[in-house]
C-alpha cells in the first residue's frame, strides 16, 4: 500500500513538472503567437478547434473560452469531420488544430480540404517538423521535455501546455477587441457569474413604480408615496425636476421623535439633501458596495442632468442573488 508521504511526493512532482513546462513555454513564445492572434482577430467566420482524444477535450475548453469572450468558436471532432462533418467548416473560418505529435491521422486527413478551400490553419504541436506543422499557416510550438505521468505516457504536461496556450490566445484577443465586462455579461446570463454582472438598470424600479415627490408638496404626499410604492423611501425633486433629496422610513421615525407637526410642512424642509446616487449602467455589484459603505438600503439612479430615472433597493439585489 502506498503511504501518505509517497502520495504527496507524487502529487507535488506532477505540479512541478507541469509548472516547469509552462515556464519553458513562456521562454519560446514569440512572433508566431502574435501572428496567431492577428489571424484569429481578422477571422470573418468562426474559429473551429479540432483534436483527438485528450487534445480534443482541450479543444472543447478553448472553443468555450473563445466563444464566451467575443470570438465565435466551436469544436469539431476530426473523426466525425472526415465522415461528413467538414460541412461545418466554411470559407472565412480559421481552424485551430492540436496534436502533440503532429501526425494524428484524422487531423492529417483534414489538411487537403482546408487547403482546397483556402481555410487558414493554426496548429499547437510539440513537433515543429511534423506534417501538421508543415502545412500550418502558423505553428505554436508546445514541446515538453517529459509528461508528468510517471510512465511518461499519459498526456499531462503536453495537454496543460496546449490549454495554457489557448487561454493566452483568448486573453490576448480580449485586449485586442477591447472586450468589456458588459459584453462578457451578455454571454453569461445564468449562474453566479451572470448575477454579478447584472447592471443597475436591469433591477431598478422606474416609471410608475418609482416613488417621487416635489419639494413643494406637503409631507403627507411623501408618506403616501412611500406607502404605496413599498420601497421604504421616496425621491424628492426641485422645480426643475432634478434630484434634490430623499425621504426614508428612518427619516419619518426621526421626524416623529422631534417634530410632531412635520406633516404640515413641505417636503423640502424635511428631506435629507444630496442623496447617494448611482449610474444606471453601473454593475449591480457596485450598488451593493455603495450601500455597504454608507449603511443604506436604497440608491437613486439619475441621468447626467440629475433627472431621476429609477431607484434600486437592497431587496432587489438580494432577490437577484447579487448579494
Amino acid at each position: 500500500m502506498i503511504d501518505r508521504e509517497i502520495i504527496l511526493k507524487q502529487g507535488k512532482e506532477v505540479l512541478r513538472k507541469e509548472a516547469a513546462s509552462i515556464l519553458k513555454l513562456e521562454e519560446h513564445l514569440g512572433e508566431e503567437f502574435v501572428q496567431a492572434v492577428e489571424l484569429l482577430y481578422q477571422c470573418s467566420g468562426r474559429v473551429v478547434t479540432t483534436g483527438m482524444g485528450k487534445s480534443g477535450l482541450i479543444c472543447k475548453k478553448i472553443a468555450a473560452t473563445l466563444s464566451s469572450t467575443g470570438t465565435p468558436s466551436f469544436f469539431m471532432h476530426p473523426a466525425d469531420a472526415i465522415h461528413g462533418d467538414l460541412g461545418m467548416v466554411v470559407p472565412g473560418d480559421v481552424v485551430l488544430a492540436i496534436s502533440n505529435s503532429g501526425e494524428t491521422s484524422e487531423i492529417k486527413q483534414l489538411i487537403p480540404f482546408l487547403q482546397r478551400f483556402m481555410i487558414k490553419l493554426i496548429s499547437i504541436t510539440g513537433n515543429p517538423n511534423s506534417t501538421l506543422a508543415r502545412f500550418s499557416d502558423v505553428v505554436l510550438r508546445a514541446e515538453v521535455e517529459e509528461e508528468a505521468c510517471p510512465l511518461n505516457l499519459a498526456p499531462t504536461a503536453s495537454t496543460t501546455v496546449a490549454l495554457v496556450l489557448g487561454d493566452a490566445l483568448a486573453m490576448a484577443l480580449i485586449r485586442k477587441r477591447g472586450f468589456r465586462a458588459e459584453e462578457f455579461a451578455q454571454f453569461h446570463p445564468g449562474g453566479k457569474l451572470g448575477r454579478r454582472l447584472l447592471k443597475v438598470r436591469d433591477l431598478m424600479h422606474s416609471g410608475s413604480q418609482m416613488p417621487i415627490v416635489g419639494e413643494w408638496q406637503p409631507m403627507k404626499e411623501a408618506i403616501y408615496e412611500i406607502s404605496s410604492k413599498r420601497l421604504g423611501m421616496t425621491c424628492v425633486v426641485n422645480q426643475q425636476g432634478e434630484v434634490s433629496g430623499i425621504i426614508t422610513d428612518g427619516d419619518l421615525r426621526r421626524l416623529l421623535e422631534r417634530d410632531i407637526g412635520f406633516l404640515t410642512k413641505p417636503v423640502g424642509q424635511c428631506m435629507t439633501p444630496n442623496p447617494k446616487m448611482i449610474d444606471a449602467d453601473s454593475l449591480a455589484a457596485q450598488a451593493v458596495q455603495v450601500m455597504e459603505s454608507y449603511s443604506i438600503t436604497s440608491l437613486l439612479i439619475a441621468d447626467q442632468g440629475r433627472k431621476p430615472i429609477g431607484v434600486i433597493h437592497l431587496h432587489d439585489l438580494l432577490k437577484a442573488g447579487v448579494v
